[in-house]
């Protein structure tokens, strides 16, 4: 199958410095294998550049086509951002998301994700989302303590129930089989937190 990808990354007008890494980090097209993802520092946290950087190069540095699996690769990202803290121990509490896809050359897909970052899958004019928030506000509509209209405004939006860095994780995977056609949207929360999904 052949794969069209374009990618680009904003700091936005908050942050002094841009916490979000992609890969690839530049645009282009080809037949699968595949690897893309996006992993969002931390805000506000030590480093979560440097998280989001490191993270991406060790889930990414195997090739597309080798038998590391996406959960595999995510953990490796993980171990590394804890070792890295253990040599540099200025850098404790760095962190991040990631959430990558892998696509072979005959159309299947899989999706491994942390945190808050999200994938989206566009098929046949309708936007559906292939993750799951990791989050307290996530929790808590899934609990039905609150409405999923609150979240916007909830005082705990932003908090992660899981990210790389601070410890052992659960990756999520998602499997698909895709379609001419389809596009996939890998996106931190940087705009989400800006876009509605029919935005």
């Amino acid at each position: 199958m052949r794969y069209v990808w374009a990618t680009g990354t904003h700091q936005g007008r908050i942050r002094e410095r841009n916490e979000d890494s992609v890969f690839p980090e530049a645009s282009g097209a080809g037949e699968g294998p595949l690897l893309v993802g996006v992993a969002d520092g931390m805000g506000g946290h030590v480093a979560g550049n440097i998280a989001s950087t490191l993270a991406l190069t060790i889930a990414t540095e195997e090739p597309a086509d080798t038998d590391t699996t996406i959960a595999d690769r995510i953990l490796a990202a993980n171990q590394a951002i804890r070792d890295r803290v253990s040599d540099e121990p200025n850098l404790a509490g760095m962190g991040t998301t990631m959430t990558i896809g892998s696509f072979s050359d005959d159309g299947s897909a899989t999706i491994g994700h942390v945190g808050d970052s999200r994938c989206y899958l566009l098929r046949d004019g309708e936007l559906k989302r292939l993750t799951s928030d990791h989050t307290v506000v996530a929790e808590l509509v899934a609990l039905g303590h609150i409405k999923k209209e609150d979240i916007d405004t909830h005082p705990q939006r932003h908090l992660l129930t899981r990210s790389l860095g601070l410890g052992p994780v659960a990756v999520d995977t998602e499997q698909l089989e895709l379609q001419t056609g389809d596009r996939l949207l890998f996106c931190s929360d940087g705009l989400t937190s800006m876009l509605t999904d029919r935005e």
